[in-house]
């Protein structure tokens, strides 16, 4: 009998009605296909966050093990209402915990990482012909500590369950019906994918696509689960993600992602001399910012121009670093600009076709866009630009690779 897992994220399960509408989705697949089915559930949506505000009023800076007991109830009121709203419909459910299910992982609170699933326990009750429904984002470590997964984890509690119960398919339902060649908000044409590569949903979501979350599709592909993106209000395909196959070949460019989040930092007339890299972005990291596109210039005197990029947030700390350490160096001076953006074209095809560099840049000038920075992969090409022209260069590719459809 084939196996699926579900899962349903906050805005699905967001009041009574929509879990009621979950459990006769739910009800009418097993009924109609006789599936084996396994249902992972975030917290209802804006619970995580009143959770938080409480810890807050409690203590200033809550420490992690605790906001990891606080938070892990949320999905537990989830299982429940969701088994009693199956067993009001007369189909048989079992909620699990990721304690009770017995999801193991280290012991970094806030962000642990699942090391094994016992399945034992879900199995026996799939046995039994029930609906099991694990809550997401949690586990316990060896000795019985409630962990949390971190932002997103749900969609790898519900990528884990399908690679330990060998499922054959992974569902991640949300309040978007796939994976899209760009944000239609920003492009109306942008077309669905009826697939995308694990490698392109990688990119995509590193790059700024929030569909899903990136240690989910890592996991995915480590452990070759089909995963397939839907939404729970409008019925569909989705996107099926998988390994890369001969039709996707055919296709360049399977999307555009952007990130708003961006700002550039440059520390001018620094002396060119080994060890200055290290010396500019060991303080960075020690700072806990991390560091996207690196460009680095050096002139005919024997200076050279450090540039690199930051998420937005991070934009003022940065600056303070660096002009800690100007003087320090005997570099020039400190500059930065917190208005760009990062415009990134993704795609296998890329692989072994030439000049799509060239077709992006001139879409880009065609249209007078500027581009400050550039950074490549084997499937992408990423390009900051002044964040006036964020949703034209969106727009401007989309069409010149093709992907509205027409």
């Amino acid at each position: 009998m084939s196996l699926h897992v579900h899962k349903y994220g906050g805005t699905s399960v967001g009041t009574a009605e929509k879990i009621q509408n979950v459990a006769k989705k739910l009800v009418d697949e097993k009924n109609a296909t006789g599936h084996d089915l396994v249902v992972v559930v975030s917290a209802m949506s804006g619970e995580t966050n009143r959770m938080t505000d409480l810890a807050q009023l409690m203590q200033s800076a809550p420490s992690k093990k605790q906001m990891d007991v606080l938070l892990s109830t949320g999905e537990q009121v989830t299982i429940a209402l969701l088994c009693m709203a199956l067993e009001e419909l007369g189909q048989a459910a079992s909620s699990f915990t990721g304690g009770q299910v017995k999801i193991i992982t280290d012991n970094s609170h806030s962000k642990a990482r699942i090391e094994e699933i016992q399945t034992d326990n879900i199995q026996a009750a799939l046995n039994d012909n029930k609906i099991v429904v694990v809550a997401g984002f949690q586990g316990v470590t060896a000795e019985g500590a409630i962990t949390t997964l971190g932002r997103g984890g749900s969609d790898t509690t519900a990528v884990a369950l399908a690679a330990a119960l060998k499922a054959d398919e992974c569902r991640i339902y949300t309040d978007v019906d796939g994976v899209y060649t760009t944000d239609p908000r920003v492009e109306p044409k942008a077309q669905r994918l009826a697939k995308i590569t694990f490698e392109e949903m990688l990119e995509m979501a590193s790059l700024g696509s929030k569909i899903l979350q990136i240690r989910s599709v890592e996991f995915a592909g480590k452990y070759n689960v089909p995963l397939r993106v839907l939404s729970t209000f409008v019925d569909g395909e989705g996107t099926l993600i998988t390994y890369e196959d001969d039709e996707m070949e055919k296709a360049l460019i399977s999307g555009i992602a952007f990130n708003r989040d961006e700002a550039k930092v440059t520390l001018a007339g620094v002396p060119d001399m080994p060890g200055v890299a290290s010396a500019i972005l060991k303080p960075i990291s020690e700072a806990n910012i991390e560091i996207d596109m690196i460009v680095q210039n050096v002139a005919e005197d024997k200076t050279t121009d450090f540039t690199f990029t930051v998420h937005r947030n991070d934009y003022d700390k940065t600056l303070q670093i660096l002009q800690n350490i100007c003087a320090e160096l005997g570099a020039e001076k400190v500059d930065g600009d917190n208005k760009i953006v990062k415009v990134s074209i993704v795609g296998v095809g890329m692989r072994s076709h030439a000049g799509i560099a060239s077709q992006m840049f001139t879409a880009l000038a065609d249209e007078g866009i500027n581009i400050r920075m550039i950074s490549t992969s084997e499937i992408k090409i990423s390009v900051v630009v002044d964040e006036k022209y964020l949703e034209l260069a969106v727009r401007t590719l989309h069409e010149s690779f093709g992907l509205s459809g027409e």
